[in-house]
């Protein structure tokens, strides 16, 4: 199983962001975070200087959320969505960007939904609720 470090992840989204200004070439992963880093221009000072992004520490009590574990729940609800996995996210997320009109809206309110999935793993001890997850997305593509 790939486990990449803290630093992995910081280096992988700095060197994505540095090769899609420079017009360097990209794998298909860099080329998808570039993408979602487009998305962000808040973010953009966090990934231009690798050895700051290295020694950042965000605090959520600080009240700054990462840049890093952002883009990087972005990349697995956007792998989750092209796998159909767990089986029934790709049906539910479309739903949810159709009924919000913005892709990347409907990412923000999934990803609300697998922050809540993952919390409750860890809290309980118990393996992700796959289910459960999908429920809640598809919960949020059929309000207003």
């Amino acid at each position: 199983m790939f486990a990449p470090s803290q630093h992995d992840v910081r280096r992988f989204f700095c060197d994505a962001y540095r090769k899609h200004r420079d017009g360097s070439p990209v794998t298909p992963l860099e080329a998808l975070a570039a993408d979602w880093i487009a998305e962000h221009p808040e973010y953009h000072a966090d990934f231009a200087d690798v050895d700051a992004a290295l020694a950042a520490v965000y605090d959520p009590d600080a009240g700054r959320e990462n840049p890093f574990l952002h883009l990087s729940m972005h990349l697995s609800i956007s792998e989750q969505v092209s796998i159909d996995q767990p089986r029934g996210i790709k049906q539910a997320y479309e739903l949810l960007a159709a009924r919000r009109g913005s892709r990347h809206d409907a990412q923000h309110e999934v990803m609300e939904c697998l922050g809540q999935m993952m919390w409750e793993s860890q809290r309980s001890g118990q393996p992700p609720d796959g289910d459960k997850y999908i429920d809640c997305v598809r919960r949020r593509a059929t309000r207003d």
